[in-house]
């Protein structure tokens, strides 16, 4: 476990799972949400983002963390671990919700609020990128480690046992 992905809905956990890999494997953590977003809540452009991204994907060792459903497929080929943290939607809702307010190392900015377009995009998520990401995974099975966790019972055990 030398390239990892650490993927799924947000507020599933994505980042607190990846800082916990981080601590226990020694592997360097990129969160592609301090990559995309700006300090003032603006964003770079594709073609930057999708420069920095590959800079990331070009070293021997990584996690990176982040869902970004328009750069899966690059990441995946890139990889040879995969962590989906595949909750229910009202885990996901409580895990942002729990956040708000709350000083964070992988994003630029302290949410102060969940904006209804935010939560409408992971009321949509099942629906509109967990078939995606779930084709795309079956299609890069071959030759990589994946795990698929449906509890943080289960994520937690991994991270336990490693």
């Amino acid at each position: 476990m030398k390239r990892v992905l650490v993927i799924g809905s947000p507020g599933a956990g994505k980042s607190t799972f990846a800082r916990k890999l981080r601590d226990g494997t020694g592997l360097p953590l990129y969160y592609l949400d301090m990559v995309w977003h700006r300090s003032d809540r603006t964003n770079i452009s594709r073609e930057e983002f999708d420069q920095r991204l590959c800079e990331i994907l070009e070293k021997d060792r990584w996690i990176v963390d982040g869902n970004y459903l328009r750069t899966l497929e690059m990441r995946l080929n890139a990889c040879d671990t995969v962590f989906f943290l595949d909750y229910p939607l009202e885990v996901c809702l409580q895990g942002v919700e729990s956040r708000i307010g709350r000083q964070r190392e992988d994003m630029p900015w302290v949410e102060t609020e969940f904006d209804q377009e935010f939560r409408q995009w992971i009321l949509d998520f099942p629906r509109e990128q967990r078939p995606e990401i779930c084709r795309l995974l079956e299609k890069y099975r071959e030759g990589r480690s994946i795990h698929i966790f449906h509890e943080r019972a289960d994520a937690d055990r991994f991270l336990y046992q490693s």
